[in-house]
């Protein structure tokens, strides 16, 4: 029996779309649903419990964020918005709501495979894992981190920034995730200022080079995001016993 690719389910009522990526994603090695909005999105998703979902925010019966909100009551499954919307505004409701990742329209064919194949690897992480990218070497277990053959000393914050973009590696966090996830409930516009310094001093120890970020990427006006592939760079290891 032929082993069956990772599950996706494609939500667009875009014809082009659908035709496209019905094509790509089966020759990329995926098993691909496909549905044209969203109340048969929800019903979907209840019958083949996919993998990953790619959700257009314009469909015809509701707004992509109210499936978004409604399958986070009860669904795991990462999901990637691919939408013309391109608004800031936009892309940070979509993943305060639950999205994994956005993909604004027009998109590369490479590029919304690239985003699936790190989507797909970074829901697997556990507290076992080694993270690997480039020269970096993050070590969850031992709470270990090497740029190269060098340790990396990092205060405690630092290390608890950088294990959650490992434990979200390839996916954009938003500044209200990431805050949320270091501390809780604070004072938002004050966790904004300290979060974008404890960033900076973790960027200053991983790299040399600041103007040119190698392994954590800002998204302008909506959060950071970890690289997990780029120049050939294995993204993640298990270690093995």
């Amino acid at each position: 029996m032929e082993k069956q690719g990772p599950r996706v389910l494609l939500v667009d009522d875009e014809e082009s779309i659908q035709r496209t990526l019905g094509v790509v994603l089966p020759t990329a090695g995926y098993t691909v649903y496909q549905v044209r909005n969203g109340k048969e999105a929800l019903r979907k998703v209840q019958s083949v419990r996919p993998d990953l979902i790619l959700l257009d925010l314009g469909l015809p019966d509701m707004d992509g964020k109210e499936v978004i909100r409604e399958l986070r009551e009860w669904a795991i499954a990462p999901i990637i918005v691919i939408s013309v919307r391109d608004e800031e505004s936009e892309k940070v409701d979509s993943l305060d709501t639950g999205a994994h990742d956005y993909v604004t329209k027009p998109f590369t064919i490479p590029e919304l495979l690239a985003r699936m194949r790190a989507t797909l690897r970074s829901v697997g992480a556990t507290q076992d894992d080694v993270f690997s990218v480039g020269d970096l070497r993050v070590d969850l277990g031992r709470r270990e981190v090497f740029v190269g053959e060098s340790p990396v000393k990092l205060t405690a914050t630092e290390y608890d920034l950088l294990k959650v973009l490992v434990h979200h590696a390839g996916k954009v966090r938003t500044h209200h995730q990431l805050i949320h996830e270091l501390w809780g409930r604070t004072r938002y516009q004050d966790a904004v200022h300290l979060l974008r310094v404890t960033l900076s001093h973790l960027r200053r120890k991983l790299q040399l080079d600041l103007l040119k970020p190698r392994y954590i990427v800002t998204e302008p006006g909506v959060g950071y995001r970890l690289r997990t592939e780029g120049s050939g760079y294995p993204a993640k290891t298990r270690r093995h016993s």
